[in-house]
C-alpha cells in the first residue's frame, strides 16, 4: 500500500471505529488520526494496521484493536500533565498514542527484541518523551511510583493489585479483563484514591493475554 492508501485507511478507522464507540476525547482521536500505525508491524502484515481487529506482530504479542486502545485512553481521562507508566509496550503503538497525550510515559518490557523495535519505532517518529524500561511486566515498576495513569497493553486475567498499589491519589489503571474460561472480557477502569481502589467495568473486549500474567489465571477459583 502507499502512504496515501495508509492515510485513507487510517481516516476510515477513525471514522469507522473509533468515532462511533462513543470516543469523544478529541486528544486521543487526533492522536490515532495522525500516528501511522503500520509503522509498528512488520511489512507483511501492515496491510492489516487498520483493521478493525487484533493484530500479530510476532511471537504471541498483538496489537490492540483500535477501538479497545481509543475508548480505554477515553475512560481514563487523561491529563496533559500526567506522568503514565505502560505495562508491555510490544513494537510501540499505544504507548506512542499515550505519549501524545501526557507528559512522561514510562514503559516496562521484558521481551528485549521488542523493547529494540519499540525504540527504534519511537525513535524514528520523534516520539522523545517514552522511556522503555527492561523489567518483568507482572511488576510493573515500583521504584518509579507513583503514576497519575498506568495503562496495560494486552489483557489480563484481573486487573493486578500490586500494580494498581502504584497508582497516585486519583491515579486510574486501564486494562481489558479476561477471566479465566470467559469467551468476552471487559474493558475496566481502575481508580485509587487514599488507600480505596475500586473498579468500574465500562464495555466488553476480546483481547489476547499479556506475556507473564497467564500464570494468574491459575490462582483463580
Amino acid at each position: 500500500m502507499s502512504e496515501a492508501q495508509f492515510a485513507k485507511a487510517r481516516r476510515n478507522m477513525v471514522d469507522g471505529q473509533i468515532l462511533p464507540n462513543r470516543v469523544t476525547d478529541e486528544r486521543v482521536v487526533d492522536a490515532m488520526a495522525t500516528l501511522p500505525r503500520e509503522v509498528f508491524l512488520p511489512q507483511q502484515r501492515q496491510m492489516l494496521a487498520y483493521a478493525d481487529e487484533t493484530v500479530l506482530i510476532e511471537d504471541g504479542r498483538y496489537m490492540m484493536q483500535p477501538m479497545v486502545l481509543a475508548r480505554l485512553l477515553e475512560v481514563a481521562e487523561i491529563g496533559s500533565g500526567d506522568v503514565a507508566m505502560a505495562i508491555g509496550c510490544g513494537s510501540g503503538y499505544g504507548v506512542a498514542v499515550l505519549a501524545k497525550l501526557v507528559d512522561t510515559v514510562i514503559a516496562i518490557e521484558s521481551d528485549s527484541s521488542m523493547r529494540a523495535k519499540a525504540e527504534r519505532n519511537l525513535g524514528e517518529l520523534g516520539v522523545d518523551n517514552v522511556a522503555v524500561v527492561d523489567g518483568v511486566m507482572a511488576e510493573g515498576n515500583p521504584k518509579d511510583a507513583p503514576y497519575n495513569l498506568i495503562y496495560i497493553d494486552g489483557a489480563v486475567p484481573a486487573y493486578p493489585e500490586n500494580i494498581a498499589q502504584q497508582l497516585a491519589d486519583g491515579g486510574r489503571l486501564v486494562c481489558v479483563e479476561m477471566p479465566t474460561g470467559k469467551p468476552v472480557g471487559r474493558g475496566v477502569l481502575v481508580t485509587r484514591y487514599g488507600d480505596s481502589i475500586s473498579k468500574r467495568e465500562i464495555f466488553d473486549a476480546v483481547e489476547p493475554l499479556l506475556p507473564g500474567f497467564e500464570k494468574e489465571a491459575a490462582f483463580s477459583f
